[in-house]
């Protein structure tokens, strides 16, 4: 099994990455950031994302990529958006041979704080707590980091589930 995987919270104007190492079933921040296109050209901020998350990729050499779903929205072109802002992500992860694995964000802060309505305040206090880390990323890199920890928790259960 892998033990380094990438979080990725998406977005068109800022998506969030988070690398994070399992060793021994102990959690390791290898490093996290936002990636925030400059263009305002909406295809061009695509294709922003797409050259910045690949150079992320290429730097840290995830074995496998934790994408938080897309949730509904009220307006159908932010959603259109976030979705085409996904599927960069997804796309750039499978150029590099990464397996993807889907998270509804209830799911990952549920997996985090036993709350899948939890304030992201709560969601980053325990990526702090879990990664032993007390480092202020942002809300974007934050999410990022709590879908790989996310990840990371459901292998291990899925392993002793024998799944």
């Amino acid at each position: 099994m892998q033990d380094i995987v990438i979080g990725i919270d998406p977005g068109s104007v800022k998506m969030g990455w988070g690398v994070v190492r399992e060793r021994s079933g102990v959690l390791e921040l290898v490093a996290c950031g936002i990636i925030k296109p400059k263009n305002s050209d909406f295809s061009t901020r695509l294709g922003e994302i797409f050259k910045q998350l690949q150079a992320v990729l290429r730097q840290y050499q995830p074995g496998e990529a934790a994408i938080e779903n897309v949730f509904t929205q009220k307006n159908a072109m932010t959603a259109l958006k976030l979705g085409q802002a996904r599927g960069i992500a997804v796309g750039a992860c499978a150029a590099h041979d990464i397996p993807v694995l889907d998270y509804e964000p209830t799911l990952i802060k549920k997996t985090l704080t036993g709350n899948g309505r939890a304030e992201k305040s709560q969601v980053s206090f325990m990526v702090s707590r879990m990664l032993g880390v007390k480092e202020s990323w942002g809300e974007d890199a934050g999410d990022a980091l709590a879908a790989a920890i996310c990840h990371l928790n459901m292998r291990r259960f899925n392993k002793l589930a024998g799944k």
